[in-house]
């Protein structure tokens, strides 16, 4: 299944995703910045113990408008991104 989350929140607010703790094979996740306020007020996707991209960092994103996918992989990769 894939989960989409749009962030909205207050302009002078910062927000963070939480990925799952339990991520299998093929779990998807989109994350959108729906109020494009991200340049302003990052968004951190926060990895919950599983790697992004194969590192062991949180992800911020500071791109107004921004929105991609993520689908979990492995332990050693984690979350990889579906587009770049």
């Amino acid at each position: 299944s894939v989960q989409v989350i749009v962030t909205t929140w207050l302009p002078s607010t910062s927000i963070v995703v939480n990925l799952p703790v339990a991520a299998t094979l093929g779990d998807e996740i989109r994350i959108i910045d729906g109020t494009g306020n991200a340049s302003t007020n990052n968004i951190t996707i926060n990895r919950n113990g599983h790697k992004i991209e194969a590192s062991d960092s949180d992800l911020t994103i500071d791109v107004d408008r921004a929105a991609f996918g993520l689908v979990y992989y492995n332990t050693a990769n984690g979350w990889l991104f579906t587009e770049k």
